[in-house]
């Protein structure tokens, strides 16, 4: 009988400079896989297709172009305090948004080269933003099915740049660019694809369905949470307005925070079934880290203390799963 071929997923969620949580994992898994796989060195060479959002996004077109996890670290960490450090005061950002964007533009250009495009990633990949051109959703993709032709072309650090808009930190992203025939084309108006879609797992197992005629049963899913702080407010509270919500990013917070679990409670109504009943339909792992009082590391965070903690639980997270981790989506041939 011939033996189903497992179809293998990283997903990335979206958040900011938490973003160091899976880039840290994802350094260990890679230094697992130089000793285990020294032929296949590289995450990119594992997994059928990689998905991420906004932080997460970033992190996805780097690993999909070959870029080791250690690099995206050490992007991450050295240059925090370069892209968050000089936030607008108060009254300026009541009109404009709280980051200017030049310092992480000029990193995405130096570590994507300008003139890498998603047809060039050496695994499929699929990253959310959203449109406000045209007000809706949008996945960008490489050409990993026949009528994907329309996002082959753009430029990868344009996408990064354009799924990590998030609102309120950066202005939405507007630029053009040539397409592969000569021609100017538009891309204005992008902005974070975590407003639909910041844990992208679910959209993700659904690509594989789709696009790649894929059964759940063939899918392993490796999916990469940021961190979260749990956003519960159980106080007898009486003034709920605009103040309350946009102080501290609540509003964001939770827009976050309950679309990432939404996911969760689906992904595992399609493996386990109503109450957890069935035996799992397909392989699935979610890694997150939960930030308490200890360790509340902001979407704009530049504390290195913070950070360095933030690395800390994604190693422990590493050391206490690494085994199943590595089973499960990086067995030996």
């Amino acid at each position: 009988m011939e033996q189903r071929k497992t179809f293998r997923i990283l997903s990335i969620d979206g958040g900011g400079i938490r973003g160091i949580f899976p880039a840290k994992y994802l350094t260990e898994v890679e230094a697992k896989l130089a000793q285990q796989h020294p032929d296949r060195p590289r995450l990119y060479q594992h997994f059928d297709l990689i998905a991420g959002t906004s932080t997460g996004g970033i992190i996805a077109i780097a690993l999909a172009l070959g870029i080791p996890a250690a690099a995206i670290l050490k992007l991450y960490r050295d240059n925090a305090s370069a892209i968050f450090g000089s936030k607008r005061n108060k009254l300026m950002q009541l009109f404009h948004s709280s980051h200017r964007r030049d310092v992480l533009e000029a990193l995405m250009r130096q570590t994507f080269a300008e003139d890498l495009r998603l047809r060039d990633v050496k695994t499929n990949i699929c990253i959310p933003i959203y449109d406000l051109m045209e007000g809706r959703p949008s996945v960008l993709k490489n050409n990993y099915h026949p009528i994907f032709v329309r996002d082959l072309h753009i430029p990868a650090f344009m996408t990064a740049l354009a799924t990590s808009a998030a609102p309120t930190f950066f202005d939405p992203y507007s630029t053009s660019y040539p397409d592969l025939n000569g021609n100017e084309q538009s891309f204005h108006h992008k902005i974070d694809g975590g407003v639909f879609a910041n844990n992208p797992a679910l959209l993700s197992i659904i690509e594989a369905q789709k696009a790649f005629g894929k059964n759940l049963i063939d899918l392993a899913v490796l999916s990469l949470g940021t961190g979260h702080h749990k956003f519960a407010d159980g106080c007898a509270r009486k003034q709920w307005g605009l103040i309350y919500w946009l102080r501290k990013n609540r509003i964001i917070d939770v827009f976050m925070q309950g679309q990432s679990q939404q996911v969760e409670n689906l992904i595992s109504l399609l493996q386990k079934g109503i109450g957890r009943q069935e035996p799992d339909n397909f392989t699935y792992m979610r890694v997150t880290t939960e930030l308490d009082k200890t360790c509340l590391v902001e979407l704009d965070d530049h504390d290195p203390v913070k950070l360095d903690k933030l690395m800390e639980k994604a190693y422990q997270a590493f050391q206490l799963n690494s085994h199943d981790v590595l089973r499960l989506f990086f067995p030996a041939p």
